[in-house]
């Protein structure tokens, strides 16, 4: 080990802080705490008996060591989370961005409340249910509640501004709050309602209902006395489903994990009111560090991310450094009181046993999704031969309207699966006309040169088009100087000539162009690696068209202010000041812009914006002039789902 960082070993304080351990080039491969930063990081040096790979190579690895000092645990595991997060160092547990859980919020300050379905919880005084593991679990919620439960669905500015009843009102599924003077202690009984079911509160919200039912009936209100019987069955069913997990009636998270080599799963088992309410898994790679240290790193990013932070939290073992800094972290970020428990008996320990029992069999199932995975890319490498295994692929698609608005996007795909934290977006700044050649050009060069900066380059690009675009692609990597990166073009099928008028039209298959190949390469077009490329070119296409509505949607909507007789440069920054985008421009109401410009004012800006119906961004003839608006080689392809492996 050289000579300088053995004195920084040597010169460690024993104070509380965080640590980062560098290679050779000065990249930061992991990141930890401790509450003691000499006894914790020279452990790594003084264990005998460690088997782990990265402990055996550290010698040759380790090239420099950073520390930072603290006052207490609480603020390393801060330190250490935003850390992780700025470096994202190879050896470190990583959480994607995309990792948050749908939950249900609810905000009974409201005169008449309505459920919302959000992706990161926070402290503003509203009630949180869930999260739910998957868009079916809270479809399946939803459904009940407003079917039976007649709570408004439509926004706020909708419930402002609307004139006459939806259909949901004609159908019996909202009182309409938005046009009736629904009386408020009658909706926010409703809203009783709802919390309790979504609680798993049976008894009493069952009891509740029947004593309704029976005294609707005495009263001779048969037709309200039929829809309760409806909602107490539809009731009944869905808490039938929910398994009591304690019962002392808490909200618990409970962490547990399954580990082999350097391959570890994370799996947290949520319970909401003592009733199991789903689980997710985390898979990780690479992980050579201390069980101990991964727990606490992951359950201290896992909360970082915005999920709802629960009564008790209960882990599988006891962390080198105590629960003390961690509970401190989950109370401040809660705001009451968060216990951190390693359970050792009872249900409690119960609970710990079934998340680690849902973690090994996750773990079974990803082991031989991934060993499918690893054979799709094995043969797409062997047959477009490739230099690299295509384990992080990029596809690039570039999109235009009518030669104007050109921009282009980035998606990524990870070991088979779509890694959103690697998607990006593109406005072409070089050119004003339509090029899809020079663009191509403009784009890969940009992606490439942040790539040197960063030290990330992907294994394989996938250009969407044929010859012209892959040709553009290759030449852009020649003039960055990188040459170490796989590139083919993924051209679409199209119509062939058929000169029997009798014959069905045919369609070519999907073709593959490679650099330095004058035949393209045609896979089977029903094979698992010509599914992985095609979803992440339509990915790509989806992308791309996405982002190229909402530039078309802001240059219309500032356009339309410009036209607007009386409104000038002063009136539109008011307007963008107050409002925070040119969206919430349009979708304010007039008594919403005339706090801003005045009455006349404000009558003149909407009739301006909403006087145009081919501006309006739900028009199905708009839509499909931005859909064909898509001109690559070959024929359009509709965006589908996320790529992945077969």
């Amino acid at each position: 080990m050289d000579a300088k960082l053995l004195e920084k070993l040597d010169a460690l304080p024993t104070e509380p802080g965080v640590y980062l351990m560098k290679d050779r080039r000065g990249q930061v491969i992991y990141v930890g705490k401790a509450i003691n930063l000499r006894s914790r990081v020279r452990s790594y040096f003084n264990r005998t008996g460690d088997t782990r790979v990265f402990v055996s190579l550290l010698d040759q690895l380790l090239g420099d060591l950073e520390t930072v000092l603290v006052s207490n645990e609480k603020e390393a595991l801060l330190l250490e989370n935003e850390l992780i997060k700025k470096h994202r160092p190879r050896f470190n547990v990583l959480l994607k961005d995309d990792k948050q859980f749908i939950s249900l919020r609810l905000d009974r300050t409201q005169p008449y409340p309505r459920l919302e379905v959000v992706r990161k919880y926070e402290r503003d005084g509203a009630r949180y249910f869930g999260p739910y593991s998957s868009a079916g679990a809270i479809r399946e919620t939803l459904r009940v509640v407003n079917r039976f439960f007649r709570l408004r669905t439509c926004t706020d500015h909708v419930l402002a501004n609307r004139k006459r009843p939806c259909l949901l009102h004609q159908i019996g599924r909202c009182p309409a709050p938005c046009v009736y003077p629904v009386p408020q202690e009658d909706y926010h009984r409703s809203v009783d309602e709802v919390v309790m079911f979504l609680e798993g509160k049976a008894g009493e919200l069952v009891e509740g209902l029947r004593l309704r039912m029976k005294r609707a009936a005495q009263e001779l209100k048969f037709e309200e006395a039929a829809r309760i019987r409806d909602q107490l069955s539809a009731i009944e069913r869905s808490l039938e489903r929910q398994k009591v997990a304690t019962t002392d009636f808490k909200d618990q998270d409970v962490f547990a994990f399954h580990r082999e080599g350097d391959r570890i799963l994370f799996y947290v088992l949520w319970v909401r009111q003592g009733r199991l309410n789903g689980g997710q898994a985390f898979p990780f790679g690479s992980q050579e560090f201390p069980d101990e240290e991964l727990i606490a790193s992951f359950v201290n990013l896992y909360y970082d991310q915005g999920s709802f932070v629960p009564e008790e939290v209960l882990l599988p073992l006891e962390l080198e450094d105590g629960t003390g800094g961690l509970e401190a972290l989950l109370t401040e970020r809660k705001g009451e009181r968060v216990r951190v428990l390693v359970p050792k008996r009872g249900e409690k320990l119960d609970l710990v046993k079934m998340a680690a029992k849902n973690a090994e069999q996750a773990f079974v199932e990803r082991r031989r999704t991934k060993d499918e995975t690893d054979t799709v890319l094995s043969r797409l490498q062997q047959r477009l031969g490739l230099r690299n295994f295509p384990r992080r692929m990029e596809c690039f698609d570039i999109s235009h309207f009518q030669g104007s608005a050109i921009v282009a996007s980035q998606v990524a795909v990870t070991d088979g699966d779509t890694d959103k934290s690697r998607y990006r977006k593109y406005k072409i700044k070089t050119l004003e006309k339509q090029d899809d050649f020079a663009s191509m050009y403009e784009v890969i060069s940009r992606r490439l040169k942040k790539g040197l900066e960063d030290n990330d380059l992907p294994d394989l690009l996938v250009i969407d088009g044929g010859k012209g675009q892959l040709a553009s692609a290759h030449a852009a990597m020649k003039d960055v100087g990188v040459d170490s990166v796989d590139v083919v073009g993924l051209a679409k099928s199209r119509d062939l000539e058929v000169f029997d008028r009798d014959a069905e039209s045919a369609r070519s298959p999907e073709r593959i162009f490679v650099v330095g190949r004058k035949d393209p390469i045609v896979l089977s077009q029903n094979s698992a690696e010509m599914f992985m490329l095609t979803r992440m070119r339509d990915e790509a296409h989806r992308f791309a068209i996405t982002f190229q509505k909402q530039v078309l949607r802001k240059s219309r909507v500032r356009s339309a202010l410009e036209d607007i007789p009386g409104v000038g440069e002063t009136r539109r920054k008011q307007l963008l000041r107050h409002f925070g985008s040119l969206k919430r421009v349009g979708d304010a109401s007039i008594e919403e812009l005339a706090e801003v410009v005045g009455p006349a004012m404000a009558e003149r800006v909407h009739a301006g914006l909403h006087g145009h119906p081919e501006e309006d961004a739900e028009d199905p003839v708009r839509e499909a002039s931005l859909d064909d608006a898509h001109e690559p080689v070959g024929e359009k392809t509709q965006g589908g789902s996320p790529p992945g492996a077969a």
